[in-house]
């Protein structure tokens, strides 16, 4: 899926939607400015989160990074992998680097999200 299709959030997240079902990770910015990452918390799935929730813990060589919930939802998938591979983040932020997916509880949610030109705006002013 392309860049174009996703959300984006303030803080350098990205969402893919795909039905009920929200994608969510870092984006390509957001994991060069952590740097080579060594570490990743991952919710439990059955876990429920409220829009701007602590869901996930990014630990790199340079920080720490909290990753919020961009929506609230019930955490449906983690992507285990990262647990020993955490490297995936830097590597590929869109795909194999995905952090969680989220039943959404509330489409509206959705709207306090930035699109891709939104997102580009935000990037320039960084």
């Amino acid at each position: 899926m392309a860049e174009e299709d996703m959300k984006y959030t303030e803080n350098h997240d990205w969402v893919r939607i795909e039905g009920r079902t929200v994608t969510v990770g870092v984006t390509d910015f957001a994991q060069k400015q952590l740097g080579d990452i060594v570490f990743v918390e991952l919710p439990d799935p059955g876990e429920e989160y409220s829009q701007g929730e602590e869901i996930v813990v990014i630990e790199s060589v340079k920080s720490v990074s909290d990753v919020e919930a961009p929506i609230g939802g019930v955490v449906t998938e983690v992507n285990e992998s990262l647990e020993g591979e955490p490297e995936k983040i830097n590597e590929s932020p869109f795909e194999s680097g995905w952090l969680v997916k989220l039943d959404m509880k509330d489409e509206t949610e959705l709207e306090s999200l930035m699109d891709e030109s939104e997102y580009e705006d935000l990037k320039e002013e960084a």
